[in-house]
């Protein structure tokens, strides 16, 4: 274990590049904080703000998410959202990865990505209103 300071240190570096702290890191922070420091610099090479600003590249990943009934992918609503996305614009990325999960070889079809559209939709209203909006149980491990 780390010294707590260094954990917040590393999380607040996370934060400022990632516009959030994936739940990995917010464990991993404590043993081995350069890890997601350094994962966050290749994330910000990525996603930052070049020819496609970065909240349509999160926007982007969140109709993947959608279309792909991936639950770690919907977080990306909350960099969205953090980058500019409005409403509107979540509604009409979710729906465009709702219509994709039709077109994706064995994925989840429309109905299930439904589900997950509005899994999003909850989310985007809990951060807007400044409430937890963790949705993932915490992993259960069996021996």
């Amino acid at each position: 274990m780390v010294a707590s300071k260094r954990t917040e240190q590393a999380s607040a570096y996370i934060k400022k590049n990632m516009f959030f702290v994936p739940r990995m890191f917010q464990v991993l922070n404590t043993v081995t904080p350069e890890v997601g420091e350094r994962f966050s610099d290749f994330y910000n090479t990525v996603w930052k703000d070049g020819a496609l600003p970065r909240k349509i590249k999160e926007l982007m990943f969140v109709a993947i998410g959608v279309a792909y009934k991936s639950p770690r992918c919907l977080i990306h609503v909350v960099p969205a959202i953090e980058a500019g996305a409005t409403d509107g614009e979540i509604l009409e990325a979710v729906t465009v990865g709702t219509l994709g999960a039709g077109f994706v070889p064995n994925g989840p079809g429309i109905p299930y990505a439904f589900e997950y559209a509005l899994k999003v939709l909850e989310v985007a209203g809990k951060v807007r209103k400044g409430e937890k909006w963790e949705y993932l149980l915490p992993p259960e491990f069996r021996g």
